[in-house]
């Protein structure tokens, strides 16, 4: 069985950076995970639903997880060579922040294997560095559809945290969607930015109220850990709201109207099996078609009717949401991909 406590350590002074570690030390018979973020865990959902797919492998492999939590992503680097330097079994790099530090720690680690999660780097990869990606541009297509059938302005919204090719993968995708149903629609991109894009609820309020006084009633939160201020201003404003990987519609009761949900843990767990079973340079890919990427709408309908989300009551909605995903998933609708265009 898995292990998991709590505990908090520093690094060396030079570096400055504080680690927060969850989980027992390994002991020399186990395999041992650690799971680095590039920023606190706090509500960010994408980076609790990696520790939860960390621990559930854990759990299916009989080995102890850690989680150091950086800073902020400058910080991964140095985690991700004191994670090797403890002998970790597998090391978890979440984020595109990963890559760099991977490619470099991993030829100095050969009987380490490391997993990046929602990045992979464009050159070749050693053997022992794998990588699960997912096409976020499909379930916000989805989520830009449904801004398009409900906009009752004509003007539509997204907050995303920082303005980088990756990002469009949401940003991009919402707009196409809502364009698909709605030519005539007016989409708006604001960015976070700031010290702390991804985790930063104050600045994502600031641009989600931006957007709604411009006259946006429909406005997608894809701020990561920010995106906590768009539900708030969404309830005190009125406006309707999405929301990226988990159920979450609790956050803004009334408001949200459904989710683009993406299986991190999923796909944490399933190549975790796959690097256990052998694989070198593992790579794959989850969208709609493979059930890793996904919207409330195309739940369960005990799920749907349980998850609090505005789009559980709307059926003709949810039927043309299903349809749209029913086109990608077939292969007759074809999604951008802003991230193969940059």
């Amino acid at each position: 069985m898995a292990h998991f406590t709590a505990k908090y350590l520093t690094t060396a002074l030079a570096t400055g950076l504080t680690l927060a570690l969850s989980g027992a030390a390994a002991t020399a018979q186990d395999t041992s995970i650690i799971y680095i973020t590039p920023n606190p865990i706090g509500n960010n959902p994408f980076l609790v639903l990696g520790r939860a797919g960390a621990e559930a492998a854990g759990e299916q492999i009989g080995a102890s997880v850690e989680t150091y939590e950086s800073e902020a992503p400058q910080a991964m680097l140095e985690n991700l060579y004191a994670a090797a330097s403890v002998g970790a079994d597998i090391i978890i790099g979440i984020s595109f922040s990963a890559v760099d530090g991977v490619m470099e720690v991993a030829p100095t680690a050969p009987d380490t294997d490391f997993l990046l999660v929602d990045a992979c780097p464009s050159e070749e990869r050693p053997a022992n560095v794998h990588c699960a990606v997912f096409r976020e541009h499909e379930s916000s297509f989805l989520m830009g559809a449904i801004a398009g059938l409900k906009t009752e302005t004509g003007t539509v919204g997204v907050v995303g945290p920082i303005d980088i090719p990756f990002m469009h993968r949401f940003t991009g995708g919402f707009a196409d969607g809502a364009k698909h149903v709605n030519p005539d629609v007016t989409v708006e991109t604001r960015w976070v930015g700031g010290q702390n894009a991804f985790s930063d609820p104050v600045r994502a309020k600031e641009q989600a109220l931006a957007l709604s006084a411009a006259g946006a009633d429909v406005i997608y939160g894809a701020a990561a850990g920010g995106s906590y201020g768009v539900f708030e201003a969404a309830s005190e404003q009125g406006f309707i709201t999405m929301a990226v990987d988990t159920i979450q519609c609790d956050a803004a009761p009334g408001q949200m109207y459904d989710v683009a949900l993406k299986q991190v843990d999923e796909a944490i767990l399933q190549s975790i099996e796959a690097i256990q079973g052998g694989a070198e340079a593992h790579f794959a890919s989850y969208g709609l078609a493979e059930g890793g990427m996904g919207a409330v709408a195309l739940s369960d309908p005990a799920v749907m009717a349980e998850s609090g989300c505005m789009i559980a009551e709307d059926p003709e909605v949810a039927a043309q949401v299903q349809a749209i995903a029913q086109e990608i998933i077939d292969g007759t609708l074809e999604v951008n991909d802003p991230l193969m265009a940059n």
